[in-house]
């Protein structure tokens, strides 16, 4: 009893939170040819930051430091079911994700530029552990399940992961609905920009997707079957290759430029 009067208010509240956000359902705007398609999960992500700046007690309270490790702490059980409904979508389709070719396995290795060009600017910005979780791929699903596993969401890494996470949640599938209309404008092939809509989040691959389709109609099947292939391919091939090439490389990076900083600081010290 003592557990459900303490946690009990969390629960209700992200019931009714998901509640209202799944009855307002998927929001497609427009802005010229451009189509921006707002999911519910974005709206949730919103209602919880718009409630929790009411500046009443009872809601400072609601979200405390015990609910919100509560919920970084048991999160994980929500990731575990998904990355075993990402491999039971995998094996019937095998054959089909080998007829699709090398490219899609090249487009794969894109997913290490978070780390190459991300994690110096983080580092020079001043992070440290926070940069781990903050460069590791695109803070999606599967990382956001590695990172909270090995470090917990309560740790440096885990708070730099849940920030990106977040940040795509609400401004990824906004700006993946722009970017997609805007690649094809710039004379990429639809096939090439659909197949790069797969990287690793559902709610963007939809809105890259669905926007170019918009555009090209006639070639809209192809672009959603591509796309979801990409998507299907980042879920899997994607989380061996953070497996055993983007953490090796992230740790190897991070400890040289860690290194080559701490360095710096002693032949430069602050005289602040």
């Amino acid at each position: 009893m003592k557990y459900l009067k303490v946690y009990g208010p969390l629960i209700i509240l992200v019931l009714l939170i998901d509640t209202v956000s799944e009855m307002i359902s998927t929001q497609v705007f427009k802005i010229g040819k451009i189509e921006i398609s707002i999911l519910p999960l974005v709206f949730a992500v919103i209602i919880a930051i718009l409630i929790y700046l009411i500046p009443a007690k009872p809601i400072k309270k609601l979200y405390n430091d015990k609910r919100v490790q509560f919920a970084g702490k048991y999160m994980i059980l929500i990731m575990l079911p998904l990355m075993a409904r990402y491999g039971a979508n995998v094996a019937p389709k095998i054959n089909e994700i080998i007829s699709v070719g090398w490219v899609f396995l090249v487009h794969e290795l894109g997913n290490l530029g978070t780390i190459i060009f991300g994690l110096p600017v983080a580092l020079l910005l001043g992070l440290r552990e926070e940069a781990i979780g903050s460069t590791l791929g695109l803070g999606r699903e599967g990382e956001l399940a590695y990172i909270s596993e090995k470090y917990t969401l309560n740790s440096p890494e885990g708070r730099g992961v849940l920030g990106i996470y977040l940040i795509g949640t609400i401004f990824g599938s906004i700006i993946f609905s722009i970017l997609a209309p805007l690649l094809l404008g710039m004379g990429f092939n639809y096939k090439a920009v659909a197949m790069s809509a797969g990287v690793g989040s559902s709610s963007m691959m939809t809105a890259a997707s669905t926007s170019l389709a918009a555009l090209v109609p006639k070639h809209s099947d192809t672009i959603l079957s591509f796309a979801a292939a990409s998507q299907l391919l980042t879920s899997f091939i994607g989380t061996y290759i953070m497996y055993f090439l983007a953490v090796p490389l992230q740790r190897f990076m991070y400890t040289h430029i860690t290194s080559l900083l701490d360095k710096k600081k002693e032949v430069y010290p602050d005289h602040d």
